[in-house]
């Protein structure tokens, strides 16, 4: 049990907001790809396979980044206690876990046609990419904006095996929309991260942090509106696309940088923006 403990706090599968917010934006782009495509066995099939692989995906890629940010973690209120930081695992059985994970993902991965294998293989550089940004660039949360939503390109591949205009655009939406919600996450380790020399757009930006996340949400609406706009009208869609803008509208309000709480509170909303999205998309 002490394992499975140890196990479940390296991956943070206690913690379904991230694997949640990496799986949204697959579901976003093979929703949008089904409405072409009306194969409801393979949708069904794929969609259950793009969750799998968020959680796979998603638990490697806290492992890693936890082996990586070790010795800085140790010195973050938030992060001291996580497994690798606190010594309760080595950093060898760590990397076991991820191999593991990654493995098992692969093998998820290679259901689908060979052009979304090769991207889901390209994807591997960006995600372990990741967790090195924060030393060198105030956009750690821009680059994870691009790796987070790789997958919508990949569930719209996997339906179609091609990409498109419109899913590249729907994608930059996505990486404004992760921008943001990560500048607010960000928000929570801003004093302790400044200290150490580690860098964010939530650093960046302190000093006009609402009015940085909130043009990056009108960037994503923007973004949205702009794919989607031949749907708008007297609809669910358009009813779905409204609530959708109303929940990053909320998280403005009630985030407060100087208070924990509200930064979690704000991000962890995300979660039902995605599945608002999802809605509004599977209503076309």
């Amino acid at each position: 049990m002490k394992h499975l403990k140890i196990f479940i706090d390296l991956t943070r599968l206690n913690k379904p907001i991230g694997f949640m917010l990496l799986f949204w934006p697959c579901a976003w782009g093979l929703t949008y790809a089904f409405s072409f495509n009306q194969n409801n066995y393979l949708y069904i099939q794929y969609l259950v396979l793009f969750f799998l692989g968020s959680v796979l995906m998603r638990s490697a890629g806290c492992i890693f980044n936890d082996i990586v940010d070790r010795d800085f973690d140790k010195k973050v209120k938030r992060t001291k206690k996580r497994p690798i930081a606190s010594n309760l695992i080595s950093v060898n059985r760590a990397f076991l876990y991820v191999i593991a994970l990654c493995s098992l993902a692969f093998l998820i991965l290679i259901q689908f046609n060979w052009y979304t294998i090769t991207l889901g293989l390209g994807s591997m550089v960006l995600a372990f990419s990741y967790p090195f940004m924060k030393r060198i660039t105030y956009w750690p949360q821009l680059f994870l904006g691009i790796t987070f939503n790789w997958g919508l390109i990949m569930a719209w591949t996997s339906m179609n095996n091609e990409i498109s205009l419109e899913i590249l655009i729907l994608y930059i939406s996505a990486i404004f929309w992760t921008l943001g919600y990560d500048t607010i996450y960000g928000a929570q380790d801003m004093s302790d991260d400044e200290i150490i020399g580690l860098k964010s757009t939530s650093i960046k930006f302190k000093k006009n942090i609402k009015i940085f996340v909130g043009s990056c949400y009108f960037l994503s609406a923007l973004f949205l509106i702009f794919v989607f706009e031949n749907y708008l009208g007297i609809n669910f869609f358009t009813l779905f696309l409204l609530i959708f803008f109303l929940t990053l509208i909320f998280q403005i309000k009630i985030f407060k940088k100087e208070k924990e709480k509200t930064c979690l509170q704000a991000f962890k909303t995300n979660n039902l923006s995605g599945l608002i999205l999802f809605l509004s998309i599977y209503s076309i």
